[in-house]
């Protein structure tokens, strides 16, 4: 098996990069179009509150899985064709902003009313508050659970493989259909998961721990 890994390293590693690049796109687009849903669900107007959230939970309720499938196999039929690095990326970026808005509008929800008032007072419009008061301190909240949720969408980015991504676990398959060494590769491939993904975890209980003792 020691003997195996070292010939599907290479690989596998490729494989890696791709689903690093995915998750990173995917949080680059995704938190920013968060952050405006958190903003139209805490709207004081009825018809745009209503329907941002409906419209994240729809977001919600729809599995990634389904998501990553209607826009490299769907997008076609309105002459569309996107590619699977394309497709997976919209899809995951999607289903970021629809999770994450509800983390973030917590974050920004936990913000002290009193600060609010105080900017009230001080003549500062409702803009200008949600700037440079009540969205830094929201996101600063917001941070621990969204450092978490980043995790889970770097292991979402292994359903890619369904739209022929060559991503990580892409790329164990590939291997596996061709050695039929499917046991030997994706222990390989598990193992690179964690290799990320436990890190990360240490990194974010590490983050939670300073900002608790912090507020």
């Amino acid at each position: 098996m020691f003997a195996d890994w070292l010939t599907y390293l290479p690989a596998l590693g490729t494989g890696l990069v791709t689903s690093v690049q995915v998750t990173i796109a995917s949080l680059v687009l995704g938190l920013p179009f968060g952050l405006l849903l958190a903003l139209g669900a805490s709207s004081e107007n009825g018809l745009l509150r209503s329907a941002v959230i409906a419209l994240v939970e729809l977001g919600r309720g729809t599995p990634a899985l389904v998501v990553l499938q209607i826009f490299y196999f769907g997008m076609p039929g309105f002459g569309l064709t996107l590619s699977s690095f394309v497709s997976a990326v919209i899809a995951l970026a999607l289903t970021t902003g629809a999770y994450t808005s509800e983390i973030i509008r917590g974050g920004l929800q936990a913000v002290p009313a009193g600060e609010v008032e105080a900017a009230d007072a001080l003549g500062m419009s409702h803009l200008d508050t949600l700037r440079y008061v009540v969205i830094p301190q929201g996101l600063r909240i917001a941070v621990p659970p969204l450092l978490g949720f980043a995790i889970l969408i770097f292991q979402a980015t292994s359903l890619a493989y369904t739209i022929a991504l060559p991503e990580l676990l892409g790329a164990a398959y590939s291997i596996g259909s061709t050695t039929f060494r499917y046991l030997s590769v994706l222990t390989l491939a598990g193992l690179m998961y964690a290799a990320v993904t436990i890190p990360m975890s240490l990194l974010t209980d590490r983050i939670t721990a300073r900002m608790s003792r912090h507020l």
